[in-house]
């Protein structure tokens, strides 16, 4: 018998958290939610939960309680195009294929420890540190006395690594992960 998923949705719009939660309910069971209209109630609980669904801006006021808990939250937003691999997020406009997909990506860690094994080594964490500051390629390299080439393995690895593509999809994850 697998273990019931202990879910907190904390949201202010309440069809939001209904539809999330039916949907969890129908697609990913067993699995016990409750629902928060906003961070103070949430935080003022005593249970355990194995997962969160949070809107950005709770995100935001309680950096300190998520970001230690990030592989396991999810962030309800307008849009993922752009930070798609930053982290686990559920686009509230997405047809409700697209969400049972987003869905599946956050529990699939459960099942399949190797799909979190994707993290950064401390040189390509230096590297990206320094791409989100605006460097260029050849001033990262004189920064960290590596060459130009070592620097192009780096965000090569990076991209492989995060399926991040852009500048802005990395800032948004080092801000995400606490790296900025």
């Amino acid at each position: 018998m697998r273990k019931s998923k202990n879910i907190a949705i904390i949201s202010k719009n309440t069809l939001l958290s209904i539809g999330l939660k039916v949907l969890i309910e129908e697609y990913f069971p067993p699995v016990v939610i409750h629902s928060y209209l906003n961070a103070e109630s949430f935080l003022a609980t005593s249970f355990s939960f194995d997962y969160f669904f949070i809107e950005a801006d709770t995100f935001i006021c309680n950096t300190d309680y998520f970001l230690q808990r990030r592989a396991k939250t999810a962030i309800l937003c307008c849009e993922t195009k752009t930070v798609a691999a930053a982290c686990s997020l559920i686009d509230m406009y997405a047809p409700q294929e697209i969400i049972i997909e987003q869905l599946e990506q956050l529990f699939i860690v459960d099942a399949d420890p190797e799909k979190e094994n994707k993290e950064l080594s401390a040189r390509e964490i230096d590297v990206l540190q320094l791409i989100i500051q605006g460097y260029t390629n050849k001033d990262i390299a004189d920064k960290l006395c590596i060459s130009f080439n070592t620097v192009l393995s780096h965000r090569k690895n990076i991209t492989a690594k995060l399926g991040i593509k852009t500048t802005s999809g990395l800032i948004y994850y080092a801000m995400m992960n606490g790296l900025y």
